[in-house]
């Protein structure tokens, strides 16, 4: 299987605290991979390194055999690596379809020469607010698609995180919490939606999320991440029978 995802010994320091310390892991083409641990443990400070947020103080980082440390979050975006945050970004003075179609690649609108000619822009247009209401649909936003993004609650808001990531044509994504603050019920169906998504599209993903109920029975593989450490890397039901992952984060 090909390794889309290496880290080598990356760290991040933030004065003398080692948020991530010396992390090696790897993540494979199509794999669905969870990252669990306690509060603190490093798990979004992970994310944003490799995403090119925060620069790594040591280590390597490489998607798809190309070192991505030290590039620029727009760089490592064009590459395919798509990430959502664990406290929704959103663009607040647009609706809930504008901020959906924002992530989409090379839209012919926003070049300065086709902007003034309607005609070599609408019909894309026209297919990418297709798919962006297809996705908003999948979500259960189609009933706010037109609210402004400030109007819709905390879980809609989440939702919409979600939906922007798969607007970007992603070969990676990266979801920090993407079920905090949906009801169980609505939990379950967006990782059954990202489940799907992998077995349709063969997209790849890393998950943090703290509802191991909903997690476990989805991924494939852990990572547990302790202190800025990888303690456990396996499956899942090896896991939660692991001495030192019950200790750590389990027996909270």
């Amino acid at each position: 299987m090909t390794t889309i995802l290496r880290l080598d010994k990356v760290e991040k320091r933030f004065g003398g605290l080692r948020a991530v310390d010396g992390v090696t892991a790897h993540v494979d083409e199509g794999e669905l991979v969870g990252l669990i641990g306690p509060n603190g443990s490093g798990k979004s400070t992970l994310f944003n390194v490799i995403s090119g947020v925060l620069r790594p103080d040591g280590g390597t980082i490489a998607f798809r055999g190309k070192r991505i440390d030290g590039l620029e979050p727009w760089e490592i975006f064009r590459l395919g690596v798509v990430r959502s945050f664990q406290n929704p970004r959103l663009f607040r003075g647009m609706t809930v379809l504008e901020n959906a179609l924002v992530p989409a690649r090379n839209q012919k609108g926003e070049r300065l020469a086709n902007a003034p000619f309607q005609g070599r822009w609408e019909p894309q247009e026209k297919r990418l607010a297709a798919d962006a209401l297809e996705i908003l649909a999948r979500n259960q936003l189609e009933a706010v698609r037109l609210n402004w993004a400030t109007d819709i609650s905390g879980g809609q808001m989440k939702l919409l995180e979600v939906s922007r990531t798969r607007m970007a044509e992603p070969k990676l994504l990266l979801l920090d919490e993407p079920t905090a603050g949906v009801a169980p019920k609505l939990a379950q169906e967006i990782f059954d939606g990202i489940t799907a998504l992998r077995e349709e599209r063969g997209f790849t993903f890393v998950i943090i999320e703290h509802r191991l109920e909903v997690l476990l029975g989805a991924v494939e593989r852990v990572l547990v991440l302790h202190q800025g450490r990888i303690l456990f890397d396996g499956k899942p039901d090896e896991a939660v029978k692991d001495p030192a992952v019950v200790d750590a984060y389990l027996g909270e």
